[in-house]
């Protein structure tokens, strides 16, 4: 059936029932699994704003402050593929648009099913805080399963 799973998350308790979900789909498929994570680049008035706050380099900051969430993230990823005796494929990526990020490496990587969670929010709390998943949907042809 599915042959090579997508498990997109971004670290949160909900993302880890989505991480779950996949790990569990995979183990009896014999199913590759490749989790990602994307990161927004730090945004330049951002860095202004450190700079003036007297941090000196923020992007070299930042970027030592990702590397750390995504040690102790991918670490955590690898003991949960162990348990459920399912290898894992970890990547990070940096991009402004996460979602553009999934579809497209979804895409490119011949991935045949995408994994995430959704907090399943409508109308203006989605439009005010966003939905990546959403964006996922739209932009992809790659089936998603979205687990709340």
């Amino acid at each position: 059936m599915y042959k090579h799973i997508l498990i997109a998350t971004d670290g949160s308790e909900l993302a880890r029932k989505g991480l779950e979900h996949g790990l569990s789909l995979a183990k009896p498929l014999h199913a590759k699994v490749t989790v990602l994570t994307v990161s927004e680049p730090l945004r330049q008035e951002m860095a202004s704003a450190a700079r003036l706050g007297g941090i000196e380099d923020p992007v070299g900051r930042y970027d030592q402050q990702i590397d750390a969430i995504m040690k102790e993230r991918f670490s955590y990823i690898e003991r949960r593929g162990a348990e459920h005796g399912v290898p894992v494929d970890l990547v990070h990526e940096i991009n402004e648009s996460p979602a553009e990020a999934i579809a497209s490496f979804a895409k490119l990587n011949g991935c045949d099913l995408i994994v995430m969670s959704s907090h399943g929010r409508r109308g203006v709390q989605k439009v005010l805080l966003g939905s990546q998943t959403s964006e996922v949907l739209v932009k992809t042809s790659v089936p998603v399963l979205v687990i709340r």
